[in-house]
């Protein structure tokens, strides 16, 4: 375990790897953290059943999408998962906007992503020199978005709800995932037929580091959000969907991305409690020394 740790590492520090922009001497994102599920926690069944019993993918159904003639079994597999925090100059520019996002924040949410893919890649393949069979399910030609029941437009595998069981952070008003380097992140994840010692979750609640479930009346990422897609109800993710697609990410083709109409928005992320940390650390951590 600790040799995949330190090869993601490693690798995130090469600059040649993780560039806001190919050849830039800037970072896309800081040091990651990386944790690790059981393919067979329970956690996985109940977000397939949640989420999409008809499509969403445990351990087990990604393996075997990537490997139909050679199959596992949950208990043979282990999840790794990582965060990559986006770096206090991209959330400082990003802060500043209310309405349409910063430069530096669609560098990341797309060169940045390709960071990110090529880094599931390299897991993938460092892992298979090492013998030991795995797969990045987002990046399976039949991972891809369907209907939830309960939860509107979804996708086959979800990499924030498999860092969640990963032991990596809990879900916020918007849906964003708070890692202990807050909101303002991006996230990966490998299926591999290893055996990892998973990641404690240090929470009982998918909610728990959220200020609200706390008690506090914070409705930071309410106000950030600039067509109120977060209420009191939550995340609205049509109202969130068509904003994106009909304003911002024009406007970054038009005006950023030299004609790459980018999905960015994220200013939900930012300006927040969350942002760049757990914000309910601090009380959980004095109730302790209590």
């Amino acid at each position: 375990m600790e040799g995949i740790v330190a090869d993601i590492m490693g690798w995130m520090a090469d600059r040649a790897n993780n560039a806001l922009w190919p050849g830039s001497g800037l970072p896309a994102f800081d040091a990651p953290l990386v944790g690790f599920a059981a393919g067979a926690d329970p956690l996985f069944a109940f977000l397939r059943d949640d989420i999409g019993p008809d499509f969403y993918w445990t351990p087990e159904a990604a393996f075997a999408d990537a490997f139909p003639d050679a199959p596992a079994p949950a208990e043979e597999l282990s999840v790794i998962a990582w965060v990559l925090p986006q770096t206090a100059a991209t959330r400082e520019a990003h802060r500043q906007c209310r309405e349409l996002p910063s430069l530096p924040w669609s560098q990341a949410r797309h060169w940045g992503e390709k960071v990110n893919e090529a880094l599931r890649r390299f897991v993938v393949d460092r892992l298979a020199a090492q013998g030991v069979a795995a797969t990045a399910p987002v990046l399976s030609p039949r991972w891809g978005r369907a209907l939830s029941p309960r939860y509107g437009f979804a996708s086959r595998w979800s990499e924030r709800h498999t860092a969640h069981a990963c032991g990596l952070g809990t879900f916020g008003l918007s849906d964003g995932l708070i890692t202990p380097a807050g909101k303002a992140v991006r996230v990966g994840s490998v299926v591999a037929r290893a055996a990892y010692s998973p990641t404690p979750r240090p929470y009982a609640r998918h909610d728990a580091w959220c200020l609200r479930a706390t008690g506090v009346p914070c409705r930071a990422c309410m106000k950030r959000c600039p067509v109120g897609a977060i209420s009191e109800a939550g995340h609205d993710k049509s109202r969130c969907k068509d904003y994106i697609r009909g304003v911002t990410a024009p406007y970054v083709a038009a005006e950023q991305m030299s004609g790459i109409p980018v999905n960015s928005c994220g200013l939900c992320q930012v300006g927040v409690p969350c942002e760049h940390r757990d914000p309910t650390a601090r009380k959980r951590e004095k109730a302790a020394r209590e």
